[in-house]
C-alpha cells in the first residue's frame, strides 16, 4: 500500500500519559512493589566539515518506554521503542518476568531511600533551538568560519565539528511523581593544522570552547553569562589561533623536571573529571563498576577520612547550575536536583548516589544522580556536574602566573591515561606556555604532566577567584555494561598545583 502523500502521527501528550499509567498499572498488577517508566526521545545534530567543506551531515531521532519493576526484591526492566498503552502495558509484563527470573540470582534484596513525590515540567535554558534552523543555515556558519583560518597562510587545513541534542523525558513512578524535562546541549570545534614545509613536522591547535546546555545563541556569541556559563568570543579566539599554532609548531620541548603548574580551567577540567569525578561514584567504590573504566581508591571505609587534597580543596556535586550539561529538575528515579559537597576542606565528605545505593549505604536519600541516555536502557549511577570551587579572595589568572618562579601554564586539554582505580595518571593539553620570574616566556610542547590523585590535589597552593571560574565538560562521558554515554560539566577556576612532574611526551614515546 502506498503511503505518498500520508503525514505520520504526532504522539500527543494524552498519548503518553496513557502509555505511562497503562505501565505501571500492569506492574501492579503483575506484584511489583515499585515501578517507573520513563518515555524518552532524544534529537541529534551532528555536521563535519574539512577545509570549509561539508563532509557529512547526521539528523538522528529515537524514541522509546522503558519500565523498571521491583518484585520481591529484585529489578526488572524492559523496553521497547513503540509508546502505546497496549505496547507498555506488555513491556511492564516483561520487566516483571525478567525480575521473577533474576530473583534466584540475587544475593541482596533492593531497597529504595525514600523520596517525595513531585509532579511539574521543567525546560533547559536557551534562546535559539538549533533544529529550528535550516541545515544550510548552520552549515554556513561552521564554513565561514573555517574559512577565517584558512585565509591565514600559517594554517594548513582545519577541521570543523558540531553536535547538538535536544532530550525529553517523561517519567511516572508508583508513588505518584509525574514529571516532564526538555533538555538541550550543543558543542563545535574548529582544529587548525599547521606544517612546517622545512621539516615536514606538524601540530594542530583547536578552539577551547565548551560544550554547553544552550541553544545555537552560543555559537553566535550570545547568552547571559551566569556563574561559570558564559557567552564565548569566538572571533577572537578564532584570530589569536594561528599566531599561537604557528609558535606551538616552532617551540622546542620541554625539559623534564619538576615544575609548579598553573592550570587554566580549559584544562583542569578534565582532571577533575577523570580523578574527582569518576572517583566518587560510589558504584565504583563500592566495586559494583569494574569492568568499564574501572573502580575507585576512594572507598567508603574512609569517607570523612580520607584526605583528597589540600584544604583549598572543595568540590561540589550538583544538578542545579545554570547550563551545566548534567543539570536537570528531576533524575531519571524522579529525585530533585541538589547540590552537595564531595570534597570539602581537602577531605572526603560524599558520594554521588541513586536511591538504591543510598539506602543501602543508610544515607537516607539519593542526591538525584540516576541517568539513562536511551529508553531501551536501565538508569544507572550518572556523574552529576562536579565543580571545583574557587576562591572567594583569588585573583585574576594573571596573579596567579605572577607569583610563580618556573613553572608552566596550560591551556586546553588533549589526551590522558589514569589507572583503573583513578589514583595513578597522565594529562596533557594544547599549549603550554614557560613562566619565567611571573612572566610568561614563550611556549614548549609535547608536555605531559603526571601525578597520584591525592598527591597532585595535595599540591595545590592557589586558586583563581570567581572571575576566572568557567564551567567546562564533554558530551561523551562512557560508562556501564552495555556502554552508555553522558553528559556532564565541571566547573573549576585557574588554580596552582606545586612540584608536578612533567615528561616530555615525544622522548618517552620514542
Amino acid at each position: 500500500m502506498s503511503m505518498a502523500g500520508c503525514t505520520p502521527r504526532v504522539p500527543s501528550a494524552g498519548d503518553d500519559d496513557e502509555a505511562l499509567s497503562a505501565a505501571l498499572a500492569s506492574a501492579s498488577a503483575g506484584g511489583a512493589s515499585h515501578a517507573d517508566a520513563r518515555i524518552m526521545a532524544t534529537r541529534q545534530g551532528a555536521m563535519v566539515l574539512r577545509d570549509a567543506r561539508l563532509e557529512s551531515s547526521q539528523d538522528r531521532q529515537v524514541r522509546g518506554i522503558g519500565v523498571r519493576v521491583i518484585v520481591d526484591g529484585c529489578w526488572g526492566f524492559a523496553s521497547s521503542d513503540r509508546v502505546t498503552a497496549d505496547e507498555a502495558r506488555a513491556v511492564a509484563s516483561r520487566a516483571v518476568a525478567m525480575a521473577r527470573i533474576s530473583r534466584p540470582l540475587t544475593t541482596r534484596r533492593v531497597e529504595l531511600a525514600p523520596e517525595p513525590v513531585h509532579v511539574g515540567s521543567w525546560e533547559s535554558g536557551f534562546q535559539i533551538d538549533p533544529f529550528d534552523l535550516p541545515e544550510s543555515e548552520r552549515c554556513e556558519l561552521l564554513a565561514e568560519r573555517s574559512a577565517v583560518l584558512l585565509a591565514d597562510p600559517r594554517v594548513r587545513h582545519v577541521d570543523t565539528r558540531m553536535i547538538a541534542v535536544r532530550e525529553s523525558v517523561q517519567y511516572a513512578d508508583t508513588a505518584g511523581s509525574r514529571t516532564s524535562q526538555v533538555r538541550r546541549r550543543i558543542e563545535a570545534e574548529w582544529s587548525a593544522t599547521a606544517i612546517d614545509e622545512r621539516t615536514g613536522s606538524f601540530e594542530s591547535m583547536s578552539t577551547t570552547a565548551p560544550p554547553v546546555a544552550r541553544g545555537w545563541e552560543y555559537l553566535l556569541g550570545q547568552g547571559p553569562s551566569i556563574g561559570g556559563a558564559r557567552p564565548w568570543d569566538w572571533d577572537a579566539e578564532l584570530a589569536a589561533l594561528p599566531e599561537l599554532l604557528d609558535e606551538k609548531l616552532h617551540a622546542p620541548g620541554v625539559e623534564p623536571g619538576r615544575y609548579t603548574l598553573v592550570l587554566d580551567p580549559t584544562n583542569l577540567w578534565l582532571t577533575i573529571h577523570e580523578s574527582v569525578g569518576h572517583a566518587t561514584e560510589l558504584d565504583r567504590a563500592l566495586g559494583y563498576e569494574a569492568n568499564y573504566a574501572g573502580t575507585s581508591f576512594a572507598t567508603p571505609d574512609l569517607l570523612g577520612t580520607l584526605r583528597y587534597g589540600s584544604p583549598l580543596m572543595h568540590v561540589t556535586g550538583d544538578r542545579v547550575a545554570p547550563h551545566g550539561l548534567s543539570t536537570v529538575a528531576w533524575d531519571d528515579e524522579g529525585v530533585s536536583a541538589q547540590v552537595w559537597d564531595l570534597v570539602r576542606d581537602g577531605v572526603l565528605v560524599g558520594y554521588q548516589l541513586d536511591r538504591a545505593m543510598a539506602a543501602e549505604l543508610g544515607l537516607g536519600r539519593s542526591n538525584g544522580c540516576a541517568y539513562a541516555d536511551a529508553a531501551e536502557h536501565v538508569p544507572i549511577q550518572r556523574m552529576p556536574n562536579v565543580s571545583l570551587q574557587p576562591d572567594v579572595n583569588g585573583g585574576t589568572t594573571q596573579d596567579l602566573i605572577a607569583g610563580v618562579e618556573h613553572g608552566l601554564y596550560i591551556v586546553g586539554d588533549r589526551s590522558w591515561s589514569i589507572d583503573m582505580q583513578r589514583y595513578n595518571f597522565q594529562f596533557t593539553g594544547q599549549r603550554f606556555h614557560l613562566i619565567r620570574h611571573g612572566r610568561l616566556a614563550g611556549q614548549v610542547k609535547d608536555v605531559a604532566y603526571q601525578s597520584r590523585t591525592p598527591d597532585f590535589w595535595g599540591s595545590l597552593i592557589a586558586l583563581g577567584g570567581p572571575d576566572t571560574y568557567l564551567l567546562g565538560g564533554a558530551l561523551n562521558c562512557g560508562k556501564g555494561q552495555p556502554g552508555q554515554v553522558a553528559a556532564v560539566s565541571h566547573g573549576c577556576p585557574s588554580a596552582v598545583f606545586e612540584q608536578i612532574n612533567v615528561l616530555n611526551s615525544a622522548q618517552e614515546a620514542g
